[in-house]
């Protein structure tokens, strides 16, 4: 049962003392040098992000360029009405499973969350396979993303060497991610409200050009969703089914655009008064995913034509590619697409550095449980996990392949084959919450007492589960059609889930591992620190006479 230390929960402690480190308990032995580095014998990661940041690093984690850029090829395979039907059921999909996640972190907010409560709650088998699978899947999309920046500043001029950018970007994320978690949440804040504005600022955009604020006058309103051919475009084949196969195409790709829990749920074991401000950032899960991914769905349908030459072949490495861009072109308007590319630049970065941040969480974690060398548990004084970071970076260096011509193509394997990853990491979170769900009841603990209670549950992840299993399967459907198949296709597809099914197996013989019994499932470990951590924090704001709950501060906690 949660016992949690009275307070005011309406409170936003969440900016108080910017210049502190931590507030989590001092080591009680020196540091040890190693060279350059001083580790922190404790090995512990430091809770220092405040409420503003993580609900805006909650927000960032939402949008990144595949909402601005890759969305088009979802319209141009299925139409505007299968686009935007695809996104709202997908939405529907991910709203449900990011709420029961978000209850199981807000009631014990540890390293990884999900990963760790899968082998607490079900298998440590699963904890294993899925820990993995995450950390390569995050690990493989820094390289893409450093990738995607080159090739999006290419959307200006390409005279030059592809290696100055790469080198740095990988040198800026090193210095942001090793030089303590507050730069990481500090750059992540402003790089994440660029986003933010540049999402808001698109839907505007859309409402304003449709009822005829452009350079041609044009009130285009609903033109492009009457386009012959639409709004439910055949693919593949002809008729109602190549309709349904347009709207499959539609679906896969908005799977891996509407991102789920992972991200905010990363940030949990380092967030300021976790069992306050984790339930305050899941509880804007709802109008972040409509705003972002159902209106902006709606945007695209309504800017460009599905079948629009430009958007058709338009290569999907750099901004030329977003529906957004095109739409300013065919109107006319001459500075917006560089606005708009650059804010897209910051996007990748963003997104690039969430994934190192990710990546070294990630293996932190799996070193902390016996999965990974031991070494990597080890934390610098001020609480960077050092030697995970700079595995991260080793998977940033795999970018520089993209110097050469042929072994490009090994980048952009590696990358296909990780993508498939995603939706299976969807799959364990909703294991993991079933197991959770049903440790609570059997152990009597009261979910009416958490401070975030997910809706419809446990019926609800039943049905996300239902769909994220078909969508593994659908993902490469297309190979099985009479005349479609691809060797490289169903590899990029598929690979992933025999890689997991093997990562299982190898941990359930290698050490005889046991379902876990709902009754016997762990719901204690961790709450213990997470205790000490709030009375210290609430001891300090009391010496220190702070107040955070004034108009501002609320209206503020409220937006971000």
């Amino acid at each position: 049962m949660e016992k949690p230390i009275k307070h005011n929960e309406n409170e936003d402690f969440g900016d108080f003392d910017q210049n502190s480190t931590s507030i989590s308990s001092k080591p009680t032995t020196k540091p040890i040098k190693i060279g350059f580095l001083y580790i922190n014998p404790e090995e512990k990661i430091h809770r220092t992000l405040p409420l503003r940041v993580i609900n805006l690093i909650a927000i960032g984690g939402c949008i990144g360029t595949a909402l601005f850029i890759t969305i088009g090829t979802a319209l141009t395979a299925g139409g505007p009405l299968s686009l935007l039907l695809a996104y709202c059921f997908w939405t529907v999909v991910m709203l449900i499973l990011t709420t029961a996640i978000g209850e199981m972190v807000s009631y014990i907010p540890v390293p990884s969350p999900f990963i760790t409560m899968a082998g607490r709650c079900v298998d440590e088998a699963l904890e294993f396979c899925s820990g993995w699978n995450f950390y390569l899947m995050e690990s493989l999309y820094i390289p893409f993303e450093i990738v995607a920046v080159n090739g999006m500043i290419h959307y200006w001029r390409d005279d030059y060497s592809a290696g100055i950018t790469l080198a740095l970007q990988i040198f800026l994320y090193a210095m942001i991610n090793i030089f303590a978690v507050r730069i990481y949440g500090e750059s992540e804040f402003w790089l994440s409200l660029g986003k933010l504005i540049l999402a808001i600022g698109l839907l505007f955009f859309t409402l304003i050009t449709m009822c005829g604020g452009n350079p041609e006058r044009d009130a285009f309103g609903f033109r492009n969703w009457r386009v012959p051919g639409g709004p439910m475009v055949e693919y593949i084949n002809t008729g109602d089914t190549g309709r349904f196969q347009g709207l499959l195409a539609a679906l896969i790709q908005s799977a891996f655009t509407i991102v789920g829990p992972e991200y905010l749920s990363m940030v949990s074991s380092e967030a300021m008064n976790p069992r306050v401000t984790m339930p305050k950032a899941f509880k804007t899960v709802l109008y972040r995913l409509v705003i972002f991914y159902v209106l902006g769905a709606f945007s695209v349908s309504i800017l460009v034509a599905y079948n629009d030459p430009t958007l058709n072949n338009a290569s999907t490495s750099d901004a030329a590619a977003s529906p957004y861009v095109v739409a300013m072109k065919n109107l006319g308007i001459t500075a917006l697409p560089d606005i708009v590319n650059a804010v897209i630049i910051t996007s990748a970065f963003s997104a690039g550095n969430s994934y190192v941040y990710c990546s070294s969480r990630v293996l932190y974690s799996l070193a902390k449980r016996g999965f990974a060398p031991k070494f990597f548990s080890y934390c610098t004084a001020s609480g960077v996990p050092i030697f995970c970071i700079f595995a991260a970076i080793c998977f940033a260096l795999l970018s520089l392949l993209q110097l050469g011509s042929g072994s490009a193509t090994v980048l952009g394997y590696l990358v296909s084959i990780c993508t498939g990853s995603q939706v299976l990491n969807y799959v364990f979170m909703a294991i993991t919450y079933i197991g959770f769900n049903r440790a609570c009841q059997a152990q009597n603990v009261d979910r009416n007492g958490f401070k975030y209670k997910a809706w419809f549950q446990p019926y609800g992840v039943y049905f996300s589960l239902t769909f994220l299993v078909i969508m593994v399967g659908i993902l490469g459907y297309t190979n099985f059609l009479p005349g479609r198949w691809v060797t490289s296709s169903f590899i990029f597809n598929y690979i992933m889930v025999f890689v997991n099914i093997a990562l299982f197996l190898f941990w359930k013989f290698f050490k005889q591992t046991k379902l876990v019994k709902p009754v016997d499932a762990d719901l204690i470990s961790g709450l213990d620190e997470i205790e000490e951590h709030e009375y210290e924090y609430y001891a300090k704001l009391e010496s220190e006479g702070t107040k955070d709950n004034t108009i501002f501060k609320k209206i503020m906690s409220w937006v971000f």
